[in-house]
């Protein structure tokens, strides 16, 4: 995994008012489907090691998985020769994360709806409402190749 020196303008202008004792990664990784296992796991234990609840956690692993994935499988097509960039910026209190693939792109909101009736056997679309679900937003390039995903952590 290599680091990025691309200007980080297009990050999330809210996570650079938080504290120093934030955690950041910029990283590409190949479009193999273990890199995402590989990449989520010191990922993981930095949401743990800030104290967020297991429901949180639970929902940005689940985020952060799904749309990885996405981008490997349906991006880059599986191709290793492609890599996903993702960019997270963690603290305490807020998670920012931003995954860009090499492909084309899609419109998300041609997507079908996967809980209408006529869809439930149709796999397109779970993945994305399944990302929306379970962080606060999820805001996608004009392009349809980057995601943008935040979290404001839970008052439990």
């Amino acid at each position: 995994m290599n680091s990025s020196g691309n200007s980080e303008s297009s990050i999330d202008d809210e996570s650079r008012d938080e504290p120093v004792e934030g955690w950041s990664v910029d990283q590409y990784i190949a479009s193999v489907p273990d890199n995402c296992a590989r990449f989520m796991e010191p990922f993981l234990d930095e949401l743990a090691r800030r104290g967020w609840s297991g429901r949180d956690e639970f929902g940005i692993r689940m985020a952060m998985e799904e749309a990885i994935m996405n981008a490997i499988d349906h991006g880059n097509r599986r191709d290793p020769s492609k890599t996903v960039h993702i960019v997270i910026r963690l603290t305490s209190a807020r998670f920012f994360a931003k995954i860009t693939d090499q492909g084309d792109g899609f419109d998300p909101l041609k997507l079908p709806d996967p809980t209408l009736e006529e869809n439930l056997e149709n796999s397109r679309g779970r993945g994305v409402m399944l990302i929306k679900r379970f962080v606060d937003s999820a805001t996608y390039n004009q392009k349809g190749n980057s995601v943008e995903l935040r979290k404001v952590r839970s008052r439990i």
